[in-house]
């Protein structure tokens, strides 16, 4: 694949990430042509002030990992992480709300976090390994009418990670009108591949240096 360092989102969300790990993140996102640096909330500040006037963006993660939050926590995440200097968001929607049929919870949670990005990216988590192919395909028809620019597979922090069949029946479900981030598990150029043909557009991944120099 040609250029692949634009589809990934160059990733550390460990939850002992130092300043001195992110300052590295965003050096090398940098260095190397990375799309985004995607850290967590604490950091954004960081990543903002290192990546200022560059070209990668700062990519950061709204109710994660779990996505029991509130509406308007994450609504009230989202504005203050936009602020601090966010350009993109990967918020975890309620995934319990989505299995029990909730449908106005879901949509309204992801409508507050669009809102709430001033135009900016959102990209909404819906855990594949945790639903059933029904559940998937409604969780991306929700995203989609909610007005969310990607749906993307998984937080990398629940029981398992992107799937190929997983991102064939997200592309499928919203079509070629919205993008699909395939994260969680991908470590090789040959997973980049399948998750590509697959149908995704994005890459979420921490094996981003070894990927590229494969």
């Amino acid at each position: 694949m040609n250029n692949i360092a634009q589809l990934i989102d160059h990733t550390n969300l460990k939850p002992d990430a130092s300043e001195s790990d992110i300052k590295k993140l965003c050096e090398e996102t940098v260095e190397h042509g990375f799309l985004s640096a995607c850290v967590s909330p604490v950091h954004v500040p960081l990543a903002a002030s290192f990546l200022k006037e560059k070209k990668p963006k700062v990519c950061t993660v709204i109710g994660f990992p779990l996505g029991a939050d509130s509406a308007e926590m994450k609504f009230a995440e989202a504005r203050f992480l936009i602020h601090q200097g966010a350009e993109e968001l990967d918020m975890v929607l309620n995934i319990g709300a989505l299995k029990e049929g909730n449908i106005d919870i879901i949509q309204r949670e992801i409508g507050q976090v669009v809102n709430a990005a001033d135009g900016n990216c959102v990209k909404v988590i819906i855990e594949t390994c945790l639903l059933s192919t029904d559940e998937k395909v409604l969780a991306c028809t929700l995203a989609q009418n909610s007005g969310a620019d990607f749906v993307k597979t998984s937080t990398g922090f629940s029981s398992a990670g992107a799937i190929v069949e997983d991102v064939k029946i997200m592309r499928e479900t919203v079509g070629d009108e919205m993008g699909v981030k395939a994260s969680g598990g991908i470590k090789t150029a040959a997973d980049v591949k399948a998750m590509v043909d697959a149908g995704a557009n994005r890459i979420g991944t921490s094996s981003s240096i070894s990927i590229i120099h494969e």
